[in-house]
């Protein structure tokens, strides 16, 4: 980070709802600043910044929110230290607002009112983004499984070898953070470590667990590249997705979804341990994509 200062770091949302004349957005309204925005806060010491957009965005407006495509992120400075804020659309899973001492009022307008009611450009700027881009989009998740020691330690059928301590803990912590986004089918590999990443989180959203052996490793379908054509097919059923796979898998995985989705494909799609891509999409168009670790454990 050089010699300055830490930065910020904060998240929240344009948290939208159908109204009878196009999208109605929450507002805020904080007394002891009286201005307008759209929720958001400060990330909690090692907190991710996806647990801290649906933490922030719950506490200051009570709608519990699921996150839809990423928006841009807002950088600026407060208090003499640079501040980021990443975005993202989200609707809402219930929930009702109650006055507090931070937030005293919320109200759902339509986009144009939002715009002339909002306190800052920036907000300004961000709204005017959510409004040119489809509102709602369907997620569609590659995640790399977490850890689970060193092979060459393992005498057994590496199909079956498990997570260990901290892969456990990984998986947990990951369980929270994929709920962001809401429920989802959930596909793995039919290894062991990776049916043990997604777990947690099936648990949590009662979810399936349904193993293919196409993101498999070490089976005659992963090595003829079939992962990214099931993971294709996947995409194009329009319901939300979560696979969890090996990281020799997921850049033929995201290289053929960008090509279906008409898309350029990043130039390096590799994920460490425990991270994830989010493809965000809308009418078989990649709206968005999102690239994610975990904090260190």
């Amino acid at each position: 980070m050089g010699d300055g200062p830490d930065p910020i770091r904060a998240a929240g949302a344009v948290l939208w709802r159908r109204g009878d004349n196009g999208p109605e957005v929450a507002l805020v309204h904080r007394p002891k600043y009286d201005d307008w925005s759209f929720p958001k806060g400060k990330a909690k010491d090692g907190e991710h910044v996806l647990r801290t957009a649906v933490r922030e965005v719950w506490e200051e407006s009570g709608v519990w929110p699921i996150l839809g495509r990423r928006l841009s992120a807002r950088e600026y400075e407060k208090e003499r230290r640079p501040k980021r804020v990443d975005y993202w659309a989200a609707t809402g899973n219930g929930g009702d607002f109650r006055p507090n001492d931070e937030i005293d009022r919320l109200e759902w307008l339509p986009v144009p009112e939002a715009e002339r009611r909002l306190s800052y450009e920036h907000d300004a700027d961000l709204l005017r983004e959510f409004a040119t881009g489809p509102n709602r989009t369907t997620p569609y998740i590659v995640l790399r499984h977490t850890s689970a020691g060193d092979k060459r330690a393992w005498d057994g059928d590496d199909v079956l070898r498990p997570l260990d301590a901290r892969g456990r803990a990984e998986a947990a912590a990951l369980a929270e953070t994929l709920a962001g986004y809401g429920p989802a089918r959930v596909f793995s590999s039919a290894t062991a470590r990776c049916m043990e990443t997604v777990l947690p989180y099936a648990a949590r959203m009662s979810s399936d667990i349904r193993t293919d052996w196409a993101f498999s490793m070490g089976t005659p379908m992963a090595a003829s590249k079939e992962a990214g054509g099931r993971f294709t097919q996947l995409i194009g059923d329009g319901i939300a997705a979560l696979v969890c796979t090996h990281g020799e898998l997921v850049t033929e995985m995201i290289e053929r979804a960008c090509e279906t989705l008409g898309a350029t494909a990043p130039q390096d799609p590799r994920l460490p341990k425990g991270g994830f891509w989010v493809l965000h999409v809308a009418d078989g168009t990649l709206v968005s994509a999102e690239r994610h670790r975990l904090q260190a454990m």
